[in-house]
């Protein structure tokens, strides 16, 4: 699988942000990607030192939208948790930071 497609985009929720103090970035990846691709990418794309990937697919659903409130079924797709080297960063994920 190439590299380039291998990830889709970050994840930035309030769990995610409180994950990156500990060296744990959370990101939406291919649905068919596995976990040595991931890490081949993330340390491609980031410049980072990846010690450990941790996957899950989050199940589609299904929901009512519109005013006839017609149901649509939203696809599954692929999440990962990636923690890396102590000292190192994603510039993604750096939201300003409270100086003290």
């Amino acid at each position: 699988m190439d590299s380039n497609n291998v990830i889709l985009e970050p994840i930035i929720t309030e769990k995610s942000m409180k994950e990156v103090r500990s060296n744990k970035f959370t990101f939406k990846v291919n649905l068919h990607a596995d976990k040595k691709n991931i890490k081949k990418a993330i340390e491609e794309k980031f410049d980072v030192d990846v010690l450990s990937v941790s996957t899950l697919i989050v199940k589609g659903r299904s929901m009512k939208v519109g005013k006839k409130r017609s149901e649509i079924l939203k696809s599954p797709w692929k999440k990962t948790v990636v923690k890396i080297k102590e000292g190192q960063k994603i510039a993604l994920f750096e939201i300003g930071e409270k100086k003290k």
